[in-house]
């Protein structure tokens, strides 16, 4: 199949995007996943990076930057943000704790929807809010299936350890008591693509003094399902 829209430069800064919806990547594993000439990899990335479709990690690696996610939602055209959206809703009103849905960018993990308790103490999340991949039950799952390097170099300066995510793809969640912040707790649960990979994490938050310092014994049920239920949406609309 051609792939070729007769624009060149347009069809080569696309390989650029496509090949950084894998996750992070040096200049280097650029060249190689899109077959670029080096000075034309580098020149497509930067300009990019320009108008913010690319950004950089704190590791000097390109990643998708974040007038996509802009872009998408005013689109209204980000299947999963539509899909999980109600879901959220129907979570934070099972649980009565705030849910969020959470990404991976880079080093951080980004919060692209939610919905707040509505009254009393809760954990309040707004969207585009970026927190460490060093703690937090989001954190956990969107570290957990990753590949053994990237998932050994995102443990350096963690709040877990290797046996947590060991854990974790065990019994298919997550729970975190006040790593990210203070009398804090929550659970969080995969959702997953069409491909069967992890693309991010849904989680409920909320005070310990309701959450108790065992979440995932209060929560982990009706979060992995609403996870599951993000899931098939994924896959329904991917078919």
């Amino acid at each position: 199949m051609d792939n070729s829209s007769g624009v060149g430069v347009l069809d080569k800064a696309v390989l650029v995007l496509n090949a950084l919806e894998a996750g992070p990547a040096s200049l280097a594993q650029l060249v190689q996943t899109t077959g670029l000439a080096r000075p034309t990899a580098h020149r497509l990335a930067v300009a990019l990076e320009h108008h913010r479709l690319v950004h950089r990690d704190t590791q000097g690696r390109f990643i998708l930057g974040p007038r996509l996610a802009e872009l998408a939602v005013a689109a209204g055209e980000d299947r999963l943000l539509a899909i999980a959206q109600p879901i959220l809703a129907q979570l934070r009103d099972l649980t009565g704790e705030s849910a969020s849905l959470f990404r991976r960018q880079g080093d951080v993990r980004v919060c692209v929807a939610s919905a707040e308790r509505t009254s009393g103490l809760r954990d309040t999340i707004p969207v585009g809010a970026a927190l460490p991949m060093t703690a937090g039950s989001a954190a956990q799952i969107l570290l957990a299936w990753e590949e053994p390097d990237r998932l050994h170099r995102g443990l350096r300066g963690a709040k877990f350890e290797a046996t947590t995510l060991a854990s974790v793809r065990r019994r298919g969640w997550a729970q975190s008591v006040g790593e990210r912040e203070q009398g804090v707790g929550s659970v969080s649960a995969p959702i997953r693509g069409a491909a069967g990979r992890v693309i991010a994490a849904v989680s409920v938050s909320g005070p310990l003094e309701r959450l108790t310092r065992s979440p995932g014994r209060l929560h982990a049920g009706p979060v992995v399902a609403a996870a599951e239920k993000i899931s098939e949406g994924m896959r329904r609309t991917a078919a």
